[in-house]
């Protein structure tokens, strides 16, 4: 797997030669190896991108992500034949067991709503209602402590006044984040084999990726964490943006261990599937926030 997150900014054209990306702009060409690349992140309509280079990056399973007008990202690049998938992987994934499927979800949004809380403790503001939200977390929560819980917190994180679907600053970036953390979980769970069309939880029939929607949920806070940092913001600067697309480079705790983010997703992901097909009796997902910034992987900005 590679290391870098590339993102393409202004006019280019993108092109593939001798297992290398070749980006062509105004300012010259540079060449990046393809074994290097972890996401490419099209930041421009004024981009144009040969099929051979979509196929090779297909091939090695390196997530693409377009974006519209807006500078938003509106879609992404799905394997259609994953290496790894197997007729036994998408039968296992038909017969999870539903006993396993609630559990998983209940320990699920558990480490959310745990991470939600270290979110306010790291910002030293109250976190009772929210703790109180985990204390009555039932199983396959079935009296919906997750919502109750994200209303608090966002009020708590940001502002009383706050409305997570408003259309603002703040939720523009909660989104942009939010987006690549779902790429980043999508493209794991399509490396091992598996439909990320199939949630445990999660099961609109317009949302392609309800599984990755299901996974991604205790990794969550670690963008809004990021945006506190920065709710300062007044406009969605392409700095921004670079600093979202960064945070799959931010170290952090994870089950013991300090490790980068987009490391975490991989083994926690294959956590999740081994525990749903009954290789694992128990699983861990313990989320801790490191304080330290993003700076252990290159992120070209071209």
């Amino acid at each position: 797997m590679g290391w870098r997150n590339v993102i393409i900014t202004q006019h280019a054209k993108l092109t593939y030669s001798m297992n290398m990306m070749i980006v062509q702009t105004k300012d010259g060409i540079n060449q990046i190896p393809l074994d290097d690349i972890n996401l490419l992140l099209v930041s421009t309509t004024q981009a144009v991108i040969t099929s051979a280079l979509i196929s090779q990056l297909a091939q090695r399973q390196i997530k693409v992500i377009f974006v519209d007008d807006q500078y938003q990202p509106v879609c992404e690049t799905v394997d259609y034949y994953p290496h790894s998938r197997s007729m036994n992987c998408l039968i296992d994934q038909f017969n999870w067991p539903q006993d396993r499927k609630d559990k998983l979800w209940t320990a699920i949004i558990a480490a959310k709503i745990q991470n939600q809380i270290n979110v306010l403790n790291n910002y030293s503001l109250h976190n009772d209602k929210v703790a109180q939200c985990l204390d009555q977390l039932e199983l396959d929560d079935a009296t919906n402590r997750e919502a109750y819980a994200a209303r608090e917190y966002f009020m708590t994180l940001f502002d009383k006044n706050f409305v997570r679907k408003n259309s603002d600053v703040i939720n523009a970036a909660l989104n942009y984040g939010y987006s690549f953390l779902l790429s980043t979980v999508n493209r794991e769970i399509e490396i091992n084999g598996y439909l990320s069309y199939l949630g445990i939880h999660h099961c609109s029939q317009e949302n392609q990726f309800n599984l990755a929607s299901d996974f991604m949920e205790p990794f969550r806070p670690l963008v809004d964490y990021w945006v506190k940092d920065h709710e300062k913001i007044t406009d969605f600067t392409p700095d921004i943006k670079y600093g979202l697309v960064e945070l799959l480079s931010l170290k952090i705790e994870f089950n013991g261990k300090k490790i980068l983010l987009t490391n975490a997703l991989t083994e926690y992901v294959r956590n999740c599937l081994r525990y749903l097909n009954g290789e694992l009796q128990n699983y861990e997902m313990k989320v801790g926030l490191t304080n330290e910034v993003p700076n252990d992987a290159l992120n070209d900005n071209v």
